[in-house]
């Protein structure tokens, strides 16, 4: 088996893990890839991708929750992080 598909089954894992918490506030991520190098892209989705506080559930909730699951993980990034700054961001349910 391809080490990273069995790395990217782990971070699937663990993102099952926290998509309730998404989920709760009308949003979830989708893996696009895992690199040799331990690089996790992600997508973020619904309103995930449009909400200002983006950076910080990436960061605080979906990478580290990653990477306590899954060591193997170097870095997450996700492709279409909003920042506070964006003038479409808006909060979940706005």
């Amino acid at each position: 088996m391809d080490s990273n598909m069995n790395i990217k089954a782990k971070v699937e894992i663990a993102l099952n893990a926290i998509r309730p918490y998404l989920e709760a506030d009308g949003g979830d991520v989708k893996v696009l890839d895992v690199t040799d190098e331990g690089l996790v892209t992600l997508e973020l989705l619904g309103n995930c991708g449009s909400c200002p506080m983006s950076a910080m559930t990436l960061k605080a909730g979906v990478e580290d929750a990653i990477k306590r699951a899954v060591p193997e993980v170097s870095a997450v990034e996700a492709v279409n992080m909003t920042t506070p700054d964006d003038p479409w961001a808006k909060m979940p349910f706005e």
